[in-house]
């Protein structure tokens, strides 16, 4: 926040202020004495309470836009007497300007008198409306110079009155009380009255932000100061800004004619760098305004919000940063009009941030609108991140830091996880509290945990997480196609080197996007494969069952995905299509309209997974049910086999627990060599008999494992020859 003022800044400050008010004192004072001359009765212990018949003869009688002291005047000493007093105030006044000039320094009247283009009129009307938050007596006075008790705050004919404006003097100076007038549009005064009441009888009220600004210290509204920040012209982050190029057209842009900057991408953070290194360049402050949270806490509209922002960044000599601007959007995806008009009049540089794009249309005030995309952080600027929010939050000696860093495969945390500076930032933070709170290092694992938890993934309600419990040594698969799932994981860890080292990403129309396809029976292992890439990686894996995405309706199905695939985006996590035949079919000929609606389906799919930024797998028991043109956009197949007699074997033995206590006659040789079953129904014969075993003698016989076989085949609907079940 902005540095607090010295005592020397602060008392002159101050003294200025106190010396303005005795000047409005003495104009109390005067109307004080001349309401008295006038023939009000301060011992009259029902005044205000009725109005006697020499009120309402003194009130006809006086002219349209007269008040109590028009009828009446000073004496000629009082009058010299106020003279030397108002000449002496005013003298106080000037030799405190002229002190605070010779000190360099700006008195805060001043300046906001300055910013907001007040003549000396407005300032007065501020003054007196000020003075009741300064010194409680002031109530009382004002009650009594407007005859009721209740009426604690100066209305604006007590102002005029106060002011000494009589007849069309006093009309034309009502015009500072209009709503387009600098102290109401600028939000310096509030007017409050009763509908339809005359704008005379409605009283005027200062900001609290503003009596705390006058008073030294800038003070946010209580209703949404914490989403609010005042940031001096110092920056300690340059290093972190995404790329060079950002750097070099900050600089740029600080010469730029006070355009307004339209900052929009996935990273925030990054957005909040670029503002307070645009602002260090420009030696001025930054007033950051979080628009979407303060429109829900506040409950104010963004034109309100934009006002009192661009007031503040007027008092504070600041550079207004509007953050979360995508809540000003109306319907159709726009900035509204109104909104346009207050970004376009405002006099100074402007920064509006978040994450969607937008154009400026409705220019009416033809300001400079300039772009800058602020994107998730590529492969080197991440592990750049990386290591720079660790060495700020490990609290362990240099020399020890860099060796921790090194064994915490950062490079491949870096490049598994595309994750904004906030959440690398976040992540950090996270794993340094779990390893502190369990007393232990930090570990690969734990940043990898943390990392998942910062992807934001937002797929719950549309998809199933599948916590990976599988590794190599679980899945059983021929030589080929095991070299293919290594090729799978070898290859999403090479993305960073390969696409942005290298720069064959710049020639590839998919980008960092894997897609896979895994075609097979039931029961041959793709889903355990997913979970082997999942582990393998340390990414989330969500399932998402595609029989429950397709609809009849034309149009609801890639409905559908886009929501499905929207809400993965940011979720750096793997997305596993299972029933791909729900949606994939041989259309090569097209009979009907839903054939041709079903290529538009498929094709759909195709794209949003060539655009996802991630892996995804298709997973399909019929994979003749593929066209071949839909095929080869993907960039793996996997053929997922029937396994032959020893793979059989394999399974056998590898998905049997050592912890299931078991008979000395298992023989799993038989059961492969017996039953051609795959390994999803080699897991289910293996649960069924190990529940036999425990409600029967507690441990697994063949007798058991055959019941199960049985059980199984039954389930599948093959026949049974009762010589397949003997031992």
């Amino acid at each position: 926040m902005q540095k607090n003022l010295s005592e020397s800044e602060s008392n002159l400050d101050f003294d200025y202020l106190q010396a303005e008010l005795a000047r409005i004192d003495l104009m109390i004072r005067r109307q004080i004495h001349l309401w008295q001359l006038a023939g009000q009765d301060p011992n009259d212990s029902f005044r205000g309470l009725y109005v006697s018949d020499a009120d309402v003869a003194g009130m006809l009688n006086r002219p349209l836009g007269g008040n109590w002291g028009q009828g009446v005047a000073l004496s000629p000493e009082e009058a010299k007497l106020f003279g030397k007093a108002k000449a002496k105030a005013e003298a106080e006044s000037n030799n405190l300007m002229q002190l605070a000039t010779d000190q360099g320094q700006t008195l805060r009247l001043l300046t906001l008198a300055s910013a907001f283009n007040l003549d000396r009129f407005a300032v007065d009307v501020l003054l007196i409306a000020l003075a009741p938050t300064l010194d409680l007596r002031y109530e009382k006075v004002y009650a009594y110079l407007q005859d009721d008790v209740t009426r604690k705050r100066p209305a604006v004919n007590l102002v005029l009155d106060l002011l000494n404006l009589q007849g069309a003097e006093r009309f034309q100076y009502m015009a500072h009380f209009a709503e387009n007038a600098p102290l109401r549009r600028f939000q310096l005064i509030d007017v409050r009255g009763e509908t339809g009441a005359p704008l005379l009888s409605h009283t005027l009220h200062v900001d609290t932000a503003i009596v705390a600004w006058l008073l030294g210290a800038y003070q946010p509204q209580a209703t949404w100061r914490d989403y609010v920040g005042l940031y001096q012209p110092v920056s300690r982050d340059d290093d972190l800004l995404p790329t060079q190029e950002t750097q070099a057209l900050l600089t740029q842009i600080a010469s730029t004619e006070k355009p307004v900057l339209i900052f929009y991408g996935e990273d925030a953070v990054s957005q909040k760098i670029g503002a307070r290194f645009l602002t260090q360049h420009l030696r001025k402050n930054l007033l950051t305004v979080d628009v979407g949270a303060v429109m829900q806490q506040a409950d104010l509209t963004p034109q309100q919000i934009l006002q009192t922002t661009f007031r503040d960044a007027r008092l504070t000599s600041a550079v207004p940063f509007l953050t979360n601007w995508d809540a000003c959007f109306n319907k159709s995806g726009e900035v509204p009009a109104h909104l346009m008009t207050e970004l376009g009049n405002y006099p100074g540089l402007v920064i509006v941030g978040g994450e969607k794009r937008w154009q400026a249309n409705n220019n009416q005030a033809e300001r400079l609108f300039m772009q800058l995309e602020f994107p998730i952080p590529a492969y080197h600027q991440r592990l750049a991140l990386w290591q720079h929010f660790l060495t700020q939050k490990i609290p362990i000696k240099s020399s020890n830091l860099q060796s921790l860093i090194s064994n915490l495969q950062l490079p491949t945390l870096a490049g598994q996880f595309a994750l904004t500076t906030g959440q690398i930032r976040d992540a950090v933070a996270a794993a340094c509290g779990i390893a502190a709170q369990n007393h232990t290092d930090l570990t690969e694992e734990i940043l990898f945990t943390t990392a998942r938890a910062y992807s934001n993934p937002r797929l719950e309600a549309l998809a199933r997480k599948i916590v990976p419990r599988y590794g190599w040594s679980d899945i059983i698969l021929p030589d080929d196609q095991m070299k293919i799932l290594e090729e799978i994981i070898d290859t999403v860890r090479g993305r960073p080197q390969v696409l942005e080292q290298w720069g064959v990403g710049q020639k590839l129309v998919s980008g960092a996007a894997i897609t896979i396809l895994f075609a097979g029976d039931p029961g041959t292992g793709k889903t355990m494969a997913a979970e082997v890439i999942a582990n393998q990686l340390k990414l989330d894996l969500y399932k998402i069952d595609l029989s429950t995405v397709v609809s009849k309706y034309i149009g609801e199905t890639e409905k559908n995905l886009e929501k499905i695939f929207s809400e993965a985006e940011s979720s750096n996590a793997i997305l596993f299509f299972d029933e791909a035949d729900a949606i994939f079919g041989k259309r090569s000929e097209v009979k009907d309209a839903h054939d041709r609606y079903a290529n538009i389906e498929v094709s759909y799919l195709l794209q949003r997974m060539e655009a996802y930024n991630g892996v995804t797998i298709l997973a399909t028991n019929l994979r003749a049910n593929l066209d071949e043109a839909f095929t080869r956009r993907l960039q793996f197949v996997v053929d997922f086999p029937f396994p032959e007699k020893e793979d059989r074997l394999r399974i056998w033995q590898t998905l049997f627990p050592a912890e299931v206590p078991q008979a000395a006659e298992l023989n799993f040789e038989v059961l492969a060599h017996r039953f051609k079953l795959a390994g999803g129904s080699i897991r289910n014969i293996i649960v069924n008999a190990a529940y036999q075993a425990a409600a029967n003698g507690g441990q697994v016989t063949m007798g058991h494992l055959m019941h199960g076989t049985r059980r199984e085949l039954q389930k599948m609907g093959r026949f049974i020859e009762e010589d397949e079940l003997k031992l």
